[in-house]
């Protein structure tokens, strides 16, 4: 089940001001999306996947990938991510019905 949290915030992060948060926990993973702004105060976006590993000295780290979406992609990237699961959506519907508690 995918749970969603909204978080705002304005402290002075590694990539930029952070202005909003977004996490979205799916089983094993949690996909971060943050926007920050730039010092011209222009928005972009980072999208990271954290997925929870097991080690073999029982122990758990999480493996992280990151990507950044600058203004100048927001249009095109949007339309192609929404091209691309309403495909999937037409296909394979049953991927997209709501898990039962």
């Amino acid at each position: 089940m995918m749970s969603l949290q909204t978080e705002r915030r304005n402290d002075k992060e590694e990539f930029g001001e952070h202005i909003l948060s977004k996490a979205i926990k799916a089983g094993r993973r949690t996909y971060f999306f943050d926007v920050r702004a730039t010092r011209g105060n222009d928005y972009f976006l980072t999208i990271t996947e954290s997925r929870k590993v097991a080690q073999g000295d029982g122990g758990v780290s999480y493996d992280r990938h990151k990507i950044f979406l600058y203004k100048e992609d927001f249009v095109k990237f949007s339309e192609g991510l929404a091209e691309v699961v309403d495909f999937i959506r037409q296909n394979k519907p049953e991927f997209f019905e709501e898990e039962s508690e």
